[in-house]
């Protein structure tokens, strides 16, 4: 199966495709997860989790660009984030503990904003909204979009940019 076949068999969901996925890319995925070392996660964890992120972002994945290449940069993303934060992990005294407790009760608040935001995320032109996702939740550089949706980075600049404008208006008026 050619390349854009088997990433629109994926997007839609076909188990075949999936087991495919796993059974091609588990070796080789774990091979890249070993070069990183963490504290907290294993090569197995990492893994396991770039299968995860790919089922549940399956939409985002480009035709044009080879699964290969998506696959390798889904992982490599997802051990570069939890690495850096690995570092930036400060061990909390206890005093600190109990302003913890306090921020609980904002959750709520968190929670509605966060919703709030991914309301006007999905009011985005469906491009933006891809592009967005990738770059402010997904903590993907502009070249990392740029190589997976094949578009410049310039373009990729200007989608964040006019994305971040009409969310900050829609924030400005709530």
């Amino acid at each position: 199966m050619d390349n854009k076949k088997f990433i629109l068999s994926l997007k839609k969901g076909n188990e075949a495709a999936f087991k495919e996925v796993y059974f091609s890319y588990y070796d080789k995925l774990i091979n890249i997860a070993k070069r990183f070392h963490s504290s907290v996660f294993t090569t197995e964890d990492f893994v396991q989790e770039t299968f995860i992120r790919l089922y549940n972002k399956r939409e985002l994945l480009n035709e044009e660009v080879l699964f290969d290449k998506q696959i390798f940069v889904i992982c490599k993303n997802i051990i570069l984030n939890h690495v850096n934060r690995e570092n930036k992990v400060v061990q909390l005294d206890p005093s600190q503990v109990e302003m913890l407790d306090d921020e609980e009760t904002d959750s709520g608040i968190f929670e509605e904003r966060q919703e709030k935001l991914q309301n006007f995320i999905n009011q985005l032109p469906e491009q933006q909204q891809k592009i967005f996702t990738l770059h402010k939740l997904e903590n993907l550089s502009y070249k990392e979009i740029a190589e997976l949706t094949d578009l410049s980075e310039k373009t990729i600049a200007n989608h964040i940019y006019l994305a971040s404008k009409f969310i900050r208006k829609k924030i400005e008026n709530h």
